[in-house]
């Protein structure tokens, strides 16, 4: 299959968060704003930056949680959205999935984990009664769960535990494309290594598509063929995994890359950290052009003027910047 499983254009998601008296919106986050990518079938896309950049919204956005505000998001050249709303979304829902952050607030604790994996075969009428309980189990056993721990419920797990039951959920309505939306942050460092391995073995042997969302920039070089990088709700980059890491053309990007400790320290000692200054701007009233600028030690004055537009240098990739695409 040579064209993209996932095409995002130009998606943006606000949020008003202040009306008037007569319902005008007086107040936006933007918390998504102009996005634009793809995700190839079997390809895992990893999208990384700050709190708050607007990571989880695109993740959500993408399964139909959200509704955009502009721009759209296809599936297999159908638009998800729109698709949604239609009588065949039950179908369509089903290839969309999502591996939510935190194994304890994800899991219904008043159901059984047999339950919870179940409901989406009970939803999509994937399996006859008969064989529901076999496949629960065989769904269990693929995650590396015990089968016989059906009959439990959430609160008698660890987190670890937890999210293997939060991405059994997720398999058992057979999806094409899985949004992980940071599933690793809320364990333990020696159970993160297992949750990654996991997936990369669903992947190899089903043929699964992800979004990768992770602050863990180490974690999101091992596991994904190309990485985005977010900042206040706009992609500033877009590259091969090993070309961002070995190269990084944004500003942004090379102060994330310039804070990840090497394990030599000999290296570590000598290498030259790069420092942002200020906060993040809010959301609500982002800077003019390019967001970045008033923390850019390379800010120009038509950093200021014009939004700077991710471009491709001939290679695959992409970046936002003003410095690396001077206007013509």
């Amino acid at each position: 299959m040579n064209r993209p499983l996932v095409e995002v254009h130009n998606l943006s998601k606000h949020f008003v968060i202040y009306r008037s008296w007569s319902g005008r919106p007086l107040k936006t986050v933007q918390a998504v704003d102009d996005v634009s990518f793809f995700i190839m079938p079997g390809e895992t896309l990893g999208l990384v930056g700050e709190t708050g950049c607007g990571k989880s919204t695109v993740g959500r956005t993408l399964v139909g949680l959200y509704e955009p505000t502009a721009g759209a998001a296809l599936l297999e050249g159908r638009d998800i959205h729109a698709t949604l709303r239609s009588k065949e979304q039950s179908d369509f829902r089903r290839r969309l999935q999502i591996i939510f952050q935190d194994p304890y607030a994800s899991l219904d604790p008043r159901m059984t984990v047999g339950d919870i994996v179940g409901e989406p075969l009970d939803i999509h009428q994937l399996v006859a009664p008969s064989q529901r309980r076999e496949r629960i189990q065989e769904l269990l056993l693929q995650v590396g769960l015990d089968p016989e721990h059906a009959a439990r419920y959430p609160h008698e797990f660890s987190g670890g535990q937890r999210q293997r039951v939060g991405i059994a959920r997720a398999l058992a309505a057979q999806p094409d494309f899985i949004v992980c939306d940071e599933p690793i942050s809320a364990l333990d460092v020696s159970i993160q290594a297992q949750i990654i391995n996991l997936m990369q073995d669903l992947q190899q042997s089903i043929g699964l598509t992800y979004l990768f969302i992770a602050h863990d920039l180490s974690m999101v070089r091992h596991l994904s063929h190309r990485i985005a990088v977010m900042y206040l709700g706009s992609l500033v980059e877009l590259a091969d995994s090993a070309a961002l890491f070995s190269e990084p053309q944004h500003p942004y990007s090379q102060a994330l890359l310039s804070a990840i400790p090497l394990p030599d320290p000999k290296v570590e000692a000598t290498r030259e950290r790069i420092f942002m200054p200020g906060e993040v701007p809010s959301p609500i009233n982002p800077p003019s052009g390019c967001r970045f600028r008033t923390r850019c030690s390379h800010a120009m004055p038509i950093c200021a003027e014009n939004t700077p537009q991710l471009l491709d240098d001939g290679t695959g990739h992409h970046t936002a910047c003003h410095l690396v695409h001077p206007a013509t």
